[in-house]
């Protein structure tokens, strides 16, 4: 969509946040990439997640370094002083300018799994990394007769934007009590482990997938890995997030045999702090114990499948 100047200058002063920040975006014609670099050089870390999640209205800055990073943003986008940071504290949802998150915001809440995700994605983040999308991934996770996520699989058809791409990261959420120390990787299919890094708060553990040689542009690559768990307390839903519209997503919940739950439901929202739309239900079936969801053109938002016990 396209926005004028005009338009720009009301949105800054009307707000929200996130319609100013993707109106102004849109003006200067700067990708989040370009956008990512800019800040860099001013010494300031934002993943292209966050700047993207920011934009869409699914997550807020609210942290003291990441308003730091819209106070430069203002300077990238040429925009008056304040004119961003003033819209976050303007009675929106989020608190003002400079208010400290929670400290104990629980680990399993989906927001605080993708601070703690951001963070760890940051620092792994290479150029080699840049330049994915998604054309198509298919996971399977598996819950013990514990109640709790064993592990899952993936696996993920990808294709290249540019020249030498040769890795991409993945990013594993426990159950709550998981000791993400204990969490093992495993490259299962036409890649190899590199880096690993956790965060024992929120659960995450987000692994460096290698691939066997750099991808051209345009190029597609399939593989395959996993995380085995096992290690945190019973599980009542397993979610993913998508940051950007994609290619066909399936995720299959496979239950034990007497670890089969009473209801099991599809569910979406649109943001991590929306509520949950409309929910589906599933049925497993009595032999494989299972239940699925699929869609086939991923958009900005959450996916999941939810279950009861009792």
């Amino acid at each position: 969509m396209g926005h004028t100047e005009a338009e720009l200058a009301q949105v800054l002063h009307t707000g929200p946040f996130h319609l100013a920040l993707r109106a102004a975006l849109a003006v200067r014609g700067l990708p989040l990439q370009r956008v990512q670099h800019h800040l860099a050089h001013r010494g300031i870390k934002v993943g292209v997640t966050s700047l993207s999640y920011w934009q869409q209205g699914a997550r807020r800055p609210q942290r003291p370094e990441s308003l730091r990073a819209v106070r430069a943003l203002e300077e990238v986008l040429g925009l008056p002083a304040h004119s961003l940071v003033r819209l976050l504290g303007s009675g929106e949802a989020g608190g003002r300018p400079g208010t400290e998150p929670p400290a104990a915001r629980p680990h399993h809440t989906l927001e605080a799994s993708l601070d703690a995700a951001e963070r760890l994605l940051t620092g792994l983040r290479s150029t080699q990394s840049h330049g994915l999308h998604t054309v198509g991934h298919q996971e399977r996770v598996r819950i013990g007769a514990g109640r709790q996520l064993l592990g899952r699989e993936s696996q993920q058809v990808v294709r290249a934007h540019r020249d030498g791409v040769d890795r991409c990261l993945a990013v594993h959420r426990g159950g709550r009590g998981c000791d993400p120390a204990a969490v093992e990787v495993s490259a299962l299919e036409n890649c190899r482990p590199g880096q690993v890094r956790w965060d024992r708060t929120s659960g995450i553990v987000v692994a460096e997938l290698i691939f066997d040689a750099p991808l051209r542009e345009g190029e597609t690559y399939v593989f395959g890995y996993g995380f085995e768990d096992g290690t945190g307390g019973p599980s009542t839903e397993y979610v993913r997030g998508f940051s950007s519209a994609g290619g066909q997503y399936m995720l299959q919940v496979r239950f034990e045999q007497g670890a089969l739950p009473k209801r099991c439901h599809r569910f979406s929202r649109a943001t991590t702090g929306a509520p949950r739309g409309a929910s589906t239900p599933l049925t497993p079936g009595a032999r494989h114990r299972t239940v699925h969801l699929v869609e086939q053109g991923v958009r900005p938002g959450i996916l999941g499948i939810a279950w009861d016990w009792d």
